[in-house]
């Protein structure tokens, strides 16, 4: 059986126009008038939006440290996906400590397994790097997997020192392929770290001041001198401040190659979190911290300006009681991560659209378009066309509500954005052709996401 989505808006990241869509098994076929035949489903959208599936870049469900995972595995994390007009997530598989590529892959392969509900892929994430890990770049390649990421900080853990970073980006080059970077300087961090234990500073609200905005500016700053030394691109994650912003501007000029990530709560959530009575303020304890207005309002330009390419959430959840109350006496063992794969879109319609800040097309450009783009998804992901997978999203721009923990799909026992009212209601979310959430509930128990193999790289003005 087709289905005909009739009466709606269809906006994509250059257009707005009203339109009908036909999908025939798992892709859109038509879009125009006049489309439905006999035996067809129709979905009504009159009133309503019709969006792209979003595309999360940028997801950590079901990771595991030492005694405890994130609150959120799969099931959950892309049940909230799904919720929140989200039909793919890149998550990030990881490399443990001397142990392979492969290794890593076929340990998230097993926590994905039978689990999702919406589309996924995943980045692998890089923790040792020699000559054994260069030869399974190309594995992973092969396997679908075609972006990486480097952290260059948590030290013993995941940091990788300057040279092997260089190392690691010449090899990317031969294999055009994308790594992404945690841009915080790991080794200072520590040192501020240390220093403000030793004077007696463990409480929640000196996270941030272990962390300041200088210690993301230079990592980024020195980032992008390596990878111009290397001429490869570069994706930055979760940007959270305008200084950090202003190198990259000043090497896009210089020719360099590089995209940008930022986050919903470094756009609505300032560091005045930090200070909330108690140990509340360990629920806003996450790697980059949040910042002040000031640089809240820098990054809202920088998505006007084009000069931030993606919105992803770095959704990494981890329950306030049990979890973050592991750092109760000691700020440096809070947990890092706030839930978010749920409210993306709502928050970026809400605070970006709904203000003037950004335009709808610029809201769709920024959570599913340009992801698609930069990691090999489009035109099968993030468009609305004729040959794209049916994944779209129904959005009545009418209606309002307030986020709740208690109304979430997150398994987690709070949400950062308690309270906070949030303009328009998904109606009907569909998963290649599949009606997969409709009026507030998942729809059936059986996981429909597939892994999707990327192929090929693009970036933001690419066509393939």
């Amino acid at each position: 059986m087709s289905i005909v989505i009739k009466g709606g808006t269809i906006v994509t990241a250059l257009d707005k126009y009203k339109a009908d869509i036909r999908i025939d098994g798992e892709k859109i076929v038509a879009i125009g008038d006049d489309l439905e035949r006999d035996g067809d489903e129709i979905i009504s959208a009159k009133g309503c939006y019709i969006l792209p599936g979003g595309v999360d870049p940028h997801t950590h469900f079901d990771l595991d440290f030492e005694t405890y995972s994130t609150a959120d595995d799969f099931e959950s994390g892309t049940k909230a996906a799904l919720a929140g007009g989200t039909t793919t997530i890149i998550d990030f598989a990881t490399q443990d400590k001397g142990k392979t590529l492969n290794q890593g892959l076929d340990k998230w392969n097993r926590k994905s397994k039978g689990k999702t509900y919406c589309d996924y892929g995943f980045h692998m994430a890089i923790s040792d790097w020699n000559n054994s890990v260069s030869g399974e770049i190309e594995d992973m390649v092969n396997k679908g997997i075609t972006s990486f990421k480097i952290y260059m900080t948590y030290k013993n853990i995941l940091q990788m020192n300057d040279g092997d970073i260089y190392k690691a980006l010449k090899r990317s080059k031969e294999l055009g392929v994308l790594i992404a970077f945690h841009c915080e300087n790991g080794d200072l961090i520590d040192s501020l770290i240390d220093e403000a234990k030793s004077q007696g500073k463990k409480s929640p609200k000196y996270h941030p001041l272990t962390k300041p905005i200088e210690v993301e500016k230079e990592a980024i700053t020195r980032l992008l001198q390596i990878a111009e030394m290397a001429n490869a691109p570069v994706y930055i994650v979760h940007l959270s401040t305008r200084k950090g912003l202003e190198e990259v501007i000043k090497a896009k000029l210089r020719g360099a190659e590089v995209y940008v990530e930022s986050c919903p709560q470094y756009l609505i959530l300032d560091d005045s979190h930090y200070e909330l009575e108690g140990f509340e303020g360990a629920k806003y304890v996450l790697s980059p911290p949040l910042r002040n207005k000031e640089n809240l309002d820098g990054l809202w330009r920088g998505l006007k300006l084009n000069e931030i390419d993606t919105i992803g959430t770095d959704h990494c959840s981890f329950n306030f009681r049990g979890q973050k109350e592991l750092g109760i006496d000691d700020f440096s063992k809070i947990p890092n991560g706030i839930p978010g794969v749920e409210h993306r879109i709502s928050l970026l319609y809400t605070y970006g659209v709904k203000t003037g800040k950004i335009d709808i097309n610029k809201l769709v450009q920024l959570t599913s378009t340009n992801p698609a783009k930069i990691f090999g998804l489009y035109p099968k992901k993030g468009n609305i066309a004729v040959g794209s997978d049916g994944d779209l999203v129904i959005w009545d721009f009418n209606k309002s509500s307030v986020i709740t923990a208690k109304n979430q799909f997150h398994n987690v026992d709070y949400t950062p954005y308690e309270g906070y009212e949030i303009h328009g209601e998904i109606q009907h979310v569909l998963l290649r052709g599949n009606r997969v959430f409709s009026r507030g509930k998942i729809i059936g128990d059986v996981q429909k996401g597939k892994f999707i193999k990327r192929v090929k790289l693009g970036g933001v003005n690419s066509n393939v």
